[in-house]
């Protein structure tokens, strides 16, 4: 276990396994596979590049899995805003490296403040599901599988 931080102080995101407080996002890894956290808003992508592009915070990454994840704290109005960053994240993959092949693909959308799952109509995760080729998930715990 161990989880994905925003310090939400304009630099990157980064993995942390010793300091539960900080963490935006728990990861629960229960078979130990090997997963590379990859920041990406100030990092992959500068501030500077693909002017009119939200991104995401991250993406964590195995040979069986391709997670997108973006990291908020914040109480209200964060929903709409870090699937937009998650789907603009995600065009620019698809644009650059193609569909994915990873069989597990998802988009988080988590939140420190608000930790639960959010129920999302079933027609918003279908079409997202069938644009992106990602499910969508609002919750702040990531279970690899």
């Amino acid at each position: 276990m161990f989880g994905l931080c925003d310090d939400q102080d304009g630099r990157r995101a980064y993995a942390n396994t010793d300091d539960p407080r900080k963490w935006v996002a728990r990861v629960k890894n229960d078979r130990n596979l090997r997963l590379v956290f990859t920041a990406i808003d100030n990092c992959i992508i500068q501030l500077n590049e693909h002017r009119g592009h939200l991104r995401c915070d991250g993406m964590l990454a195995s040979d069986e899995h391709l997670f997108f994840v973006e990291l908020k704290d914040q109480r209200s109005g964060w929903i709409e805003e870090a699937i937009a960053q998650l789907e603009s994240t995600i065009q620019l993959f698809i644009e650059s490296h193609g569909r994915p092949i990873q069989k597990h693909r998802k988009a988080f959308a988590c939140n420190k403040a608000h930790p639960h799952f959010f129920v999302f109509d079933n027609e918003r995760n279908r079409r997202f599901f069938s644009t992106y080729g990602f499910r969508l998930d609002v919750q702040a715990e990531i279970i690899v599988v």
